[in-house]
């Protein structure tokens, strides 16, 4: 099993401002390429200072010049976003720049608020069909020419130019949750990326039983499809008994902040929104620290050591370490040395 670092320019508040952030990301990405990690995934986010990346190939072209074998993949570009001459050309330079370690993450987009701004009058919901045409258009264009008649997007004979290193392209992840998601991935000659967010490791076995049933009914795939699991970790010390609640404690800020956004009730003040108050989840007992203790990937070493051990015994492929958190850079830091030092090594 591999492991990637999923990760934004994070920020809670201006007291660290955008260049600190982006330093801070970028050290941290060298840090888990010296600790062999295979992939950094960075996804596309707009106005939102938390999880601040408005195209994530420029910073992923940025660090192929700072990097020599991490590979770089976009994590998710939200496909209603994009047309499709310009994400095959884009996602090809990218793969030029770095000499064949591009990888492309697409999705269907989640923030309404991020909708409403960047294609009004488009519910998220229905970003599902941008996906299913893109994916299949941005493959063509890699290959050569090609006139589109679609639904979304119409243009005569077009390429994609420059063409990528990696042939026929690089490899095309999809976030999936339901089944449909899953069968068109395989069915197109995609991987698949998911994320159990706070629920527990059952539904982990749900999301892999659902890719094994699409590779299942797609037995003309030629390609031997992938899944990867993204999970917020966090590795503390042995001698800390209470170490696990810092990250447990981080990861519900996360997820309430991810709430306000995604209710999108409230109009946020230069790019930042509180996180949706405590109380509002007092009946939501997957959201309290105790519990995402054991949902998300937080403990010592051999206790994460043990549970990814049962992901590689389902067949996952890639565990990818979501940092964002709004930690300090330093205890990042200090997290991704442990897991590094101690935990990598048991999986190699």
């Amino acid at each position: 099993m591999r492991f990637s670092l999923f990760a934004h320019m994070e920020r809670w508040d201006d007291s660290v401002s955008h260049q600190e952030s982006f330093q801070n990301l970028t050290s941290l990405i060298q840090q888990a390429e010296a600790g062999g990690f295979s992939t950094v995934w960075i996804g596309e986010h707009h106005s939102t200072e938390f999880t601040a990346s408005p195209n994530p190939l420029t910073h992923l072209a940025y660090l192929a010049g700072k990097t020599t074998t991490i590979r770089l993949g976009a994590g998710t570009l939200i496909a209603p976003f994009w047309d499709p001459i310009r994400a095959a050309g884009e996602c090809a330079l990218l793969d030029v720049i770095s000499n064949g370690r591009m990888e492309v993450g697409l999705a269907r987009g989640a923030y309404q608020f991020e909708f409403d701004r960047l294609t009004p009058g488009l519910s998220a919901a229905d970003g599902g069909s941008y996906l299913r045409e893109l994916v299949p258009a941005v493959k063509r264009l890699w290959e050569g020419d090609y006139a589109h008649d679609g639904e979304h997007w119409n243009f005569p004979t077009s390429t994609a130019v420059p063409k990528p290193v990696q042939q026929p392209g690089p490899p095309v992840w999809i976030a999936a949750r339901d089944p449909n998601t899953h069968d068109f991935a395989i069915a197109n000659g995609c991987n698949i990326m998911v994320t159990p967010l706070m629920k527990g490791d059952e539904e982990v076995e749900d999301l892999k039983a659902k890719f094994d049933g699409a590779v299942a009914n797609n037995p003309q795939a030629t390609h031997n499809a992938e899944i990867m699991v993204l999970r917020h970790t966090y590795v503390h010390e042995e001698a800390e008994p209470e170490g696990w609640r810092k990250g447990a404690e981080a990861v519900n800020t996360y997820f309430r902040t991810f709430d306000a956004w995604a209710s999108n009730t409230t109009t946020p003040t230069d790019g930042f929104l509180d996180p949706s108050p405590v109380e509002k989840f007092d009946d939501r007992p997957e959201m309290q620290p105790e519990s995402l203790r054991n949902a998300a990937m937080i403990g010592t070493p051999d206790e994460v050591i043990a549970r990814l051990k049962t992901y590689e015994a389902m067949g996952i492929n890639e565990f990818s370490y979501w940092m964002d958190s709004g930690l300090s850079h330093a205890a990042k830091q200090e997290s991704l040395r442990l897991f590094i030092e101690h935990v990598v090594p048991a999986f190699r």
